[in-house]
């Protein structure tokens, strides 16, 4: 199992960063549209086309990076009182009951949505350019494989956390400006002597941070 969460990882961690860069070639083409539009009275075609697409597979191939670094959003102010048995179990149980049945949803119909588009070359409505879009309906198919295999790794994880007791070290990642902005102040304000304050687990003096605690 260890393996195999290993590998998911990886994989979704590589997929995520590359298609990362979308965010690139969609500002410079937005930008590009904002100087001529304004500029030089010259609109493009294609810049609202461009910006939807990229941010629309960037957003689709990020989503299983993002599960594999627990980034997704859940009710923390619950979650995070519960003993790591009892989350593996309530995430155990969800991942069966709504993951795995609407990501499988997804691939299926995304297939037939893909398979639908590429039959008559589809293009976009849009935009007078007639920008191909059926390329575009494949993203909704390959995310979906990559959010499957991630959530097998997930489901491996929960078995680990069932039997240890505690959940296995993630990758370490980057992490939020924000909170490592509110771990600094915690301890500048532990450094300076001002009074007790409560640190984020893995924080107090002489500990080291485990990048795998999870709340």
């Amino acid at each position: 199992m260890i393996r195999y969460i290993a590998f998911a990882d990886a994989l979704s961690a590589w997929f995520g960063k590359v298609f990362a860069w979308c965010v690139l070639a969609m500002t410079l083409g937005v930008g590009y549209e904002v100087v001529v539009r304004y500029l030089f009275s010259a609109p493009t075609s294609w810049a609202f086309d461009l910006s939807y697409m990229l941010y629309g597979t960037m957003f689709m191939m990020a989503g299983a990076y993002t599960l594999s670094r627990d980034g997704h959003v859940r009710g923390d102010f619950i979650y995070r009182l519960w003993k790591p048995r009892t989350q593996a179990a309530v995430e155990l149980t969800l991942y069966f009951l709504f993951f795995f049945p609407g990501v499988t949803a997804l691939v299926l119909a995304g297939w037939k949505y893909a398979a639908r588009s590429w039959s008559y070359l589809e293009v976009s409505s849009n935009s007078p350019a007639g920008i191909p879009i059926f390329q575009f309906k494949s993203v909704i198919v390959a995310a979906g494989i990559l959010l499957f295999l991630q959530g097998i790794a997930q489901v491996f994880r929960c078995i680990i956390c069932l039997r240890n007791g505690q959940w296995p070290a993630a990758a370490s990642d980057v992490e939020e400006t924000e909170k490592l902005l509110m771990e600094t102040k915690s301890l500048d304000a532990l450094h300076d002597g001002a009074g007790a304050i409560e640190l984020p687990p893995g924080l107090n003096p002489g500990e080291s941070r485990d990048n795998g605690d999870r709340k």
